[in-house]
């Protein structure tokens, strides 16, 4: 019967790879191994001040821009596992992980709340969720802390160049009064599915960095990973 179900199912509930179409499978093999590329450090261009170093799975281009835009725009929900897997192995990159250093807390961007509303969750908070969990499955620890705040708010970033996007980011975010103090449990990484211009994860940590100013070592060991980046982002790295 196992071997005949995922048959049933998909003639019942058609379903089609989140990265290239194919029939009947939520993500085919030949998919999925795009995002078990080694992460590498991606710079983007021009660097807006204040980003931390970010570690990317895998280009943004092909059936990696397809599944993240699936899960996404139209709710692909079963592909944040494998896309939080990816996250995961982006995190463990850059921010390694002493025995003696605590834990790496997963701190997502958060969508903008029109945004969120529209697509009926919110992406990246979903993928961390996964990330950490395939983190704690390879004897990690890890938790997400959805602590970001959107203060204000903010445009729609699609069509907007590295300029604008920076100057409708400025001040956005803020670190929510119940999130402060559980900064000094572990190691901050924040995470996000995609790294453009770079203004969202360097407007997040701005507002890391304002609350960590007390002494508890976030602002010198920040760091940041997402799960794609641009090309050309992945094209400069000089590691």
């Amino acid at each position: 019967m196992r071997t005949w179900w995922p048959e049933i199912v998909g003639l019942v509930l058609p379903v089609a790879c989140g990265g290239c179409g194919r029939p009947r499978t939520e993500l085919c093999v030949e998919c999925a191994a795009t995002l078990s590329a080694d992460p590498r450090r991606v710079r983007p261009t021009p660097e807006p001040g204040g980003l931390p170093v970010v570690h990317a799975a895998a280009p943004y281009e092909n059936a990696v821009r397809a599944m993240l835009l699936a899960h996404k725009e139209r709710g692909a929900l079963g592909l944040a596992g494998a896309l939080g897997g990816a996250l995961a192995a982006a995190v463990r990159a850059g921010a390694g992980h002493p025995a003696d250093a605590g834990a790496l807390l997963l701190v997502p961007v958060p969508s903008a709340r029109r945004a969120t509303a529209a697509r009926g969750h919110d992406p990246a908070r979903r993928i961390a969720a996964a990330a950490a969990a395939a983190l704690r499955r390879g004897g990690t620890r890890a938790r997400v802390l959805a602590v970001l705040r959107q203060r204000r708010e903010v445009a729609d970033q699609a069509g907007l160049g590295a300029r604008d996007r920076q100057a409708n980011l400025r001040g956005a975010l803020v670190v929510a009064d119940s999130g402060r103090r559980l900064f000094g449990d572990g190691r901050v990484v924040l995470v996000d599915d995609l790294l453009t211009t770079g203004s969202s994860l360097a407007e997040a940590a701005r507002a890391i960095r304002a609350t960590s100013r007390s002494g508890d070592g976030t602002e010198g060991t920040l760091r940041a990973a997402v799960v794609a980046a641009s090309p050309s982002a992945f094209e400069i790295n000089r590691n």
